[in-house]
């Protein structure tokens, strides 16, 4: 998902996401709202920005057991992830200065 969105307008990103059928849009379009929400903050032109970067890390594996027969038990690893979505205005010129650090949400 966060290959879609890399390098778009934001209201694009958001449309794209909107519509798209993957479960990990919901979370993507959550970290794209509170970038775009920081750069309001700072005083940034919201219908300027674009999707400067979006990229998904993985985060910390929790470790589960689920009993199974004979008294044994197997392991569960949960996984989580990190979501980075970075905006920037674009200047007159070209791409101004960066207008939000990074936004991340473990989804």
């Amino acid at each position: 998902m966060a290959d879609l969105i890399r390098g778009q307008q934001v209201n694009e990103a958001m449309e794209i996401l909107r519509f798209a059928s993957k479960r990990a849009s919901v979370f993507v379009d959550k970290v794209l709202r509170s970038a775009v929400a920081n750069a309001d903050e700072q005083e940034a032109n919201v219908d300027r920005l674009y999707v400067l970067d979006a990229h998904v890390d993985a985060g910390p594996t929790f470790r589960r057991w689920r009993p199974k027969d004979r008294g044994r038990a197997h392991p569960i690893d949960k996984g989580t992830s990190h979501i980075v979505v970075t905006v920037e205005e674009i200047g007159a010129g070209g791409v101004g200065e960066a207008s939000s650090a990074p936004e991340a949400v473990r989804g």
